[in-house]
């Protein structure tokens, strides 16, 4: 019973952080909502454990907690590759501007 109740303080503050973030314009209304929708389905699945079992059971899992890490696993590795993609797009636009600056000094 601890357990989730220290899960519930952290996502609570989890969820402060994030409207905190949205107030001071570091995250746009889109991002907010679907932070506040992930952290209350956490929020749910730590409060209602059976609840994800009975999802499991849809989906042939044994587990609701092992179909909640097979989920986070697929999540992270999907964000991960969002990750480096926009950092290989960052890294080409700015050997670009490099170049150009490079090319721009030498003529000048």
């Amino acid at each position: 019973m601890a357990i989730k109740i220290i899960l519930l303080i952290f996502i609570l503050f989890v969820v402060l952080r994030t409207v905190f973030r949205f107030t001071k314009k570091e995250i746009r209304g889109r991002e907010l909502v679907a932070w506040l929708v992930f952290w209350v389905l956490v929020g749910s699945a730590v409060a209602l454990p059976q609840t994800t079992d009975v999802l499991a059971g849809k989906v042939g899992v044994s587990r609701g907690a092992d179909l909640l890490v097979y989920i986070s696993v697929l999540v992270l590795f999907y964000l991960v590759f969002k990750v480096l993609v926009k950092l290989e797009k960052i890294e080409r636009q700015m050997t670009e501007v490099v170049r150009e600056k490079a090319l721009k000094e030498k003529g000048d």
